[in-house]
């Protein structure tokens, strides 16, 4: 019989979880079913709404198991990070998944824990970095000419306004924001004026609009034109507080000139359905190079900036559309190598 493709989405607390694993089990409880029964989990470390990059995550792996004829489910774990091992061990207890993929930095620690309880779970993490694990197979994003080019539209558009200062506000801090993102969005900005300084502040969660706000407001007060927003739902708050002060922020991931037409100045954009459908194909048909880490960015069609959206060409003067499209010829031709 043929299987039937469908997307079950199921939302867990730790209360709900904690006996579907209490034996520390070395296989999945599920190892006698064969791959054919399994299906394939997608983990969100977080909630789906209000988060593009994951609702682009679960698009994705659905794709693929939909043109393969398999399952797909999805786990929306919540905001505590706490519980995400918790949570992510009980998947793989369960034996009904033949691979788990999720899409966070903090995401290979973890599923690292939960492979040397159940060794012959497989995980395919996207914005992620771990070599050498069989179990698991990480790709994650050129971030340094994602945050590059971000910096770079900020101080154009901060510089046309007589500022050269540049804000960004993160959820939470993590290795890569702090070794990559930050320092590349800094020499974007700095590409456009020596002069340029940032202001990196951290809200602390990915949902506090009304804290997000407050930093925003006191960032502008500390002559921040320009803001690059990397805080989930929390970004509500500083457009918002951009668009009562006259000043502008930069989106990240995804496509963000509707979200506040005329505020929003500049999208640099991961592809993040295209990577998942993929990735996850080259798994259901045999080849995911498990134990490997790649990087993929500008060249490869993952990494992007977004220069044909309408809200983009009305909101931006010719000039700055004109620099920053220059800026992206040169990383996509290779004349201008971002290496983190």
């Amino acid at each position: 019989m043929q299987k039937i493709h469908v997307r079950k989405k199921i939302v867990l607390c730790v209360a709900g979880v904690v006996l579907l694993f209490s034996c520390k089990a070395k296989q999945p409880s599920g190892a006698g079913q064969s791959a054919a029964d399994m299906g394939i989990g997608v983990f969100i470390p977080g909630v789906m709404a209000g988060s593009a990059v994951y609702e682009m995550l679960a698009q994705g792996v659905e794709r693929a198991g939909a043109e393969k004829n398999v399952a797909v489910t999805v786990v929306e774990a919540g905001y505590n990070q706490a519980e995400w091992e918790t949570i992510l061990t009980s998947m793989a207890a369960s034996g009904g998944y033949r691979l788990i993929v999720s899409s966070n930095p903090s995401l290979p620690a973890i599923a690292t824990s939960v492979s040397a309880k159940f060794p012959a779970q497989k995980f395919l993490l996207l914005d992620g970095e771990l070599a050498g694990n069989g179990a698991i197979y990480t790709v994650r994003y050129n971030q340094t000419e994602q945050a590059y080019m971000a910096g770079y539209i900020a101080a154009l558009k901060a510089r046309e306004i007589g500022a050269t200062r540049v804000g960004l506000i993160a959820g939470q801090e993590y290795p890569a924001m702090n070794s990559i993102i930050v320092p590349g969005y800094v020499r974007g900005a700095q590409a456009v004026d020596p002069a340029f300084t940032a202001d990196f502040r951290v809200l602390g969660n990915w949902f506090d609009a009304g804290k997000a706000a407050e930093i925003a407001r006191d960032m502008l007060a500390n002559g921040v034109k320009v803001i690059l927003c990397i805080a989930g739902g929390a970004n509500e708050g500083i457009v918002q507080t951009a668009a009562e002060n006259n000043a502008a922020v930069v989106w990240f991931d995804t496509n963000g000139y509707a979200v506040r037409p005329g505020v929003v100045v500049g999208s640099a954009i991961i592809r993040q359905e295209k990577l998942a459908y993929e990735k996850t194909l080259l798994f259901l048909e045999g080849s995911l190079p498990f134990g490997r880490a790649d990087i993929v960015g500008v060249a490869e069609g993952y990494v992007d900036f977004i220069e044909d959206d309408p809200d983009y060409k009305a909101t931006v003067s010719q000039d700055i559309r004109e620099k920053q499209s220059a800026l992206i010829a040169r990383i996509r031709g290779g004349s201008l190598v971002l290496q983190e």
